[in-house]
């Protein structure tokens, strides 16, 4: 929904601090009254991908929001308008021109979703005619064809919530109206995904006329869109739903982006924010994005005056620390409290951010190992949307006693609002900084994370096999941070079954490009080869790319699979 409701003054909430707590050894707690969610850390579902972590017009001409407050969310996909955009939500000035702030986007290693009908300035969308529309379809097009610097566009999204904005009396049905639009975007553009239908909510009637009508016209969607805004528990039964539709149809599965999620009630609210994370997580979505009730350029409230935090902006901070896997969390329902948490198995963390939920709660982790544990407890406050918030509230440290490789951890005086953040590590021997990154939690452009017995925390990411085309191009983006400005030994895990060596491009935070290569190995999907080379970073965030193709890189040669890389 690109106009939403009118700006909500935010009402500034005051920090409670709370004294940092350094406990002796303790033992689990019996359970109380109160409800526990679970987190088994070593039930792996998923990849660490940050898959909520993305916006609907997030960012805004002229580099906003500041990318100091953007790389640290390791930001998956966001959805931005059009190439040309007319579209003035709340009355404000148009902006967030994909092509135009795709340079920010690719600097923080996010994926762009370009909406289509954005190109128009109203709010409904006022149809015009179909030679109108058509028209402006082929200019954007165009325009994109044209911008081959510009490597980071996902998907072309056809329209922005049909089921209500398509004007069906003067422009016929909607489904006969995505099969022209389908065909006139192909006549141009045979290589860049297309996405919809983009509904504005679950539609489970709407989905199969659609999916129907689609395939008996050689249009379906590669990306299947729709929005999820009336609140996080029926996320998993709408995902669910769809792919038994679509196997009804014999569709072959489709990437599920849910483009926009949580309403004005929700979005500003760490711990509602926290909940539906969880839900998008668990239910599989490739990705997903804040929905737009404020301005361009903000990430939907996550970011004031261009450089500062807002209280939600810290769970997606602790979201964008996760590495490794995903890990199985279990709520008692799908209503209160809930979360998401991940496990790096190269430095033993458990990372988890819980809430939802008012009173005295439980975390209860299994899968640990070793006798005794660390766990660092801190929480981020419902300041609203325009109070910045420099730091979370620090609620306790403390040496917890591992029982049967499990602790519960007691999360006391909850807010509904706040989110919390548990941090479980062991006692000793923890690296001062993350310095394994592995490929399949990277950004991946047009290649494929894959899993393997051998590959460091069992995934890998392959066919990174396209050059010459930045449509199609083939890369990996490592988002970084490390302590101290220095040059760095990175070592790179990989396989390379060709028989010979190959290269791929290498390049940190835009700059030039050189090439590494890979001697060839015993076989594909099989690791424990490396190679080492010698990088120059700032301190804090930097970007890494590793490309079979990219712009500015004339392309590598041969073909090899990444496992991770290291910076020691």
């Amino acid at each position: 929904m690109p106009v939403k409701n009118q700006r909500r003054a935010a009402s500034a909430a005051t920090l409670t601090v709370l004294t940092l707590i350094t406990a002796g050894a303790l033992p689990s707690p019996a359970q109380a009254a109160g409800t526990t969610l679970t987190v088994n850390a070593g039930t792996a579902y998923r990849p660490v991908t940050h898959v909520a972590s993305g916006g609907l017009y997030a960012l805004a001409e002229n580099g906003r929001p500041a990318d100091s407050t953007l790389l640290p969310l390791r930001m998956n996909t966001l959805t931005q308008p059009a190439p040309g955009v007319g579209q003035k939500p709340n009355g404000q000035p148009a902006g967030g021109d994909s092509l135009l702030v795709a340079p920010q986007a690719d600097r923080v290693g996010a994926a762009e979703i370009v909406r289509m009908p954005d190109i128009y300035p109203d709010f409904p969308y006022k149809w015009v005619s179909w030679d109108d529309w058509l028209g402006k379809v082929d200019t954007m097009v165009r325009a994109r064809l044209n911008a081959t610097s510009v490597s980071n566009i996902q998907a072309w999204e056809v329209w922005n919530e049909p089921d209500w904005t398509w004007n069906t009396a003067a422009a016929g049905s909607w489904n006969a109206g995505w099969v022209r639009t389908f065909q006139r975007i192909r006549a141009l553009d045979t290589v860049t995904p297309i996405a919809g239908p983009g509904y504005s909510s679950w539609n489970q009637s709407s989905m199969s006329s659609f999916l129907t009508y689609a395939k008996a016209n050689n249009a379906v969607p590669d990306v299947v869109v729709w929005h999820e805004l009336s609140g996080p528990s029926g996320i998993a039964a709408h995902v669910a739903a769809y792919r038994a539709l679509e196997s009804s149809l014999g569709i072959s599965a489709r990437p599920i982006v849910i483009n926009e999620y949580a309403m004005t009630t929700e979005v500003d609210v760490p711990g509602s924010i926290t909940s539906y994370i969880a839900k998008l997580e668990r239910a599989g979505v490739q990705s997903a994005q804040r929905a737009f009730w404020y301005e361009y350029g903000t990430v939907n409230g996550l970011v004031v005056n261009n450089s500062q935090p807002t209280g939600t902006w810290w769970p997606y901070k602790w979201y964008g620390d996760m590495a490794g896997n995903m890990v199985q969390t279990v709520p008692a329902t799908q209503t209160g409290l809930d979360g998401f948490a991940a496990y790096d198995s190269t430095r033993k963390i458990v990372n988890a951010v819980v809430g939802n939920e008012s009173g005295t709660n439980y975390v209860r982790v299994t899968g640990l190992s070793g006798s005794s544990v660390s766990v660092t407890l801190e929480s981020a406050p419902n300041s609203g949307r325009f109070t910045a918030v420099s730091a979370p509230t620090a609620i306790s440290t403390s040496t917890y006693t591992v029982n049967g490789g499990a602790i519960t951890v007691t999360v006391p005086n909850m807010d509904a609002g706040r989110a919390y953040h548990l941090v479980v590590q062991p006692t000793s021997g923890v690296p001062a900084y993350q310095q394994r990154y592995e490929a399949e939690n990277a950004s991946v452009y047009r290649a494929t994370r894959l899993s393997a017995s051998s590959a460091s925390n069992g995934g890998y990411v392959g066919r990174i096999d396209n050059s010459g085309d930045p449509r199609s191009a083939s890369y990996l983006d490592f988002v970084v941070n490390v302590p101290a400005a220095r040059a760095y030994t990175m070592t790179v895990g990989y396989a390379n079954a060709t028989g010979a060596t190959a290269t791929q491009g290498l390049a940190y935070n835009g700059g030039a490009w050189t090439t590494i290569s890979y001697p060839p190995t015993a076989a594909w999907g099989v690791f424990g080869s490396t190679v080492s080379t010698t990088v120059t970073l700032r301190a804090g965030y930097n970007v890494i790319r590793l490309a079979k193709g990219a712009p500015h890189f004339a392309g590598g040669t041969g073909y090899a699979e990444l496992d991770y890389i290291q910076l020691t």
